[in-house]
């Protein structure tokens, strides 16, 4: 389905039943509604969940230029509104953390929980070097030139060498990213800095992550977020790396669906 939001076409689907509260998903960079499917399954008998692809991915509309956790965040908001939405359950993965993140600092009360997934709340000079990298070779030669690096760097050996048909479906999750809606996106989180304000998130807060995800959402920098959130706590997800709810599905839905029922 595509309503219009915050001047964008914008694709998104919803299961579950009319009248159940509602859990929304925000993806990471390079991600569709796909990556969830196995989280709607899940909660699909007791939740209405929303699903919906960022600006420029999947089959939301581009547009031109650098976006922003704001800008992002306020499409998420521009959502809810168009589709009558005034309260929800918030889960998140990569970039979709800190949107997540600066919707629940702005909009309090729209929020009932909230669950940031292997992600980050500032950018650091490091990892902002592999990003500029990924930039110069999107712009020079186009998303696919990416797709492998990308698809590699999300999961464990282990799991990449048992299930070549999940890497194939992420495979083509990449391709389906356009070129102006990666480099927007990417953007946003090389100028990610919110880590001094999640402080005043006031909604229940679970932070999630890949027990074996070095990179993205590291078990020491997650625990350092959660502690800066008040009554805020940090559950790693086992045998997972960077994209946990693909690599360990039922493993990271037993988390989630044990939080959301106590919210």
């Amino acid at each position: 389905m595509f309503v219009q939001a915050n001047g964008i076409n914008m694709h998104y689907t919803v299961d579950g039943p009319e009248g159940a509260p509602w859990v929304t998903f925000i993806t990471g960079i390079a991600n569709d509604t796909t990556l969830f499917a196995g989280q709607a399954r899940a909660l699909g008998d007791k939740y209405r969940v929303l699903r919906y692809d960022l600006r420029g991915q999947g089959k939301s509309e581009a547009t031109p230029g650098a976006y922003s956790i704001a800008s992002l965040a306020a499409d998420l908001v521009a959502l809810w509104d168009a589709l009558g939405i005034q309260r929800s359950h918030l889960v998140a993965l990569g970039l979709g953390g800190p949107v997540a993140m600066r919707v629940a600092i702005d909009h309090p009360a729209r929020i009932i929980a909230l669950l940031p997934t292997c992600c980050r709340a500032r950018m650091v000079p490091d990892f902002a070097a592999m990003w500029q990298r990924l930039i110069d070779t999107v712009t020079a030669e186009g998303v696919e030139a990416i797709v492998e690096q990308t698809a590699q760097r999300w999961f464990s050996e282990d799991f990449k060498a048992a299930h070549p048909g999940k890497l194939d479906e992420v495979r083509a999750m990449i391709r389906a990213t356009s070129k102006e809606g990666y480099l927007g996106n990417v953007a946003a989180f090389v100028g990610l800095d919110i880590e001094d304000e999640i402080g005043r998130i006031t909604a229940p807060t679970l932070f999630m992550g890949g027990a074996e995800d070095k990179v993205g959402g590291p078990e020491a920098l997650m625990r350092t977020l959660a502690a800066k959130v008040p009554g805020a706590s940090y559950t790693p997800v086992p045998q997972a790396a960077h994209i946990a709810n693909l690599q360990n599905e039922a493993g990271y839905n037993g988390i989630l669906r044990a939080f959301l029922d106590q919210h």
